[in-house]
């Protein structure tokens, strides 16, 4: 049931009533755009090494998915791939990755740990939004590009380490996060944006 093109190298559509688990078949280099977009009753994907391009919204509103490891021949995580996916704990992203797009893990309740590789130069708006278990967060020392509220709404977001590549915040950063004590800057403080620090 689950829908390739002619050369069994992109994968289109996922059916949204398939149940379980699935490992997507080696060869496959593309995982279309909402390809798996509310399965909600997939518990978890196998991405071989083959796949270099994950679509927008791959895996938006995946409801039980936990944990996915993203290969190391994937380069960025693009726009929504991971939104509203209430139940991912975790995710391993792998040093290849060059950016996250926006709303990439925007209403993921329970990501309580990510850890940004060093290979991150930009982080689109809102990626994080609403991800109220994440406690902490190092943003990698090559990143120059940090969208407008990637933190909006982190109520349990304790510190922050902001590198000295970063020049600007952008809008709305941290606001509504209730329990940020510090955000720690390897350089000189970058430029910020207004309501940065809104309601913390």
């Amino acid at each position: 049931g689950v829908l390739f093109d002619k050369h069994r190298t992109t994968l289109i559509q996922f059916p949204n009533g398939k149940a379980g688990s699935y490992t997507i078949p080696d060869g496959v280099t593309s995982i279309g755009a909402s390809a798996f977009n509310a399965s909600f009753g997939l518990t978890s994907v196998t991405i071989p090494n083959s796949v270099t391009n994950i679509g927008g919204g791959a895996f938006a509103q995946c409801r039980i998915l936990i944990s996915i490891t993203i290969p190391s021949s994937v380069t960025k995580i693009a726009n929504d791939t991971f939104a509203f996916c209430p139940n991912l704990i975790s995710i391993a992203i792998p040093n290849s990755i060059t950016s996250i797009g926006t709303f990439a893990f925007y209403g993921c309740p329970s990501l309580a740990d990510i850890s940004i590789p060093d290979s991150v130069v930009s982080i689109g708006d809102d990626a994080f939004y609403n991800c109220i278990s994440l406690t902490n967060v190092t943003i990698p020392d090559r990143v120059t590009s940090i969208g407008n509220g990637v933190f909006i709404g982190c109520t349990n977001l304790i510190t922050v380490t902001i590198p000295a590549s970063l020049a600007r915040f952008g809008n709305d950063e941290f606001y509504n996060c209730y329990n940020l004590a510090g955000v720690y800057f390897k350089g000189n403080a970058p430029s910020i944006g207004t309501y940065t620090f809104n309601n913390d």
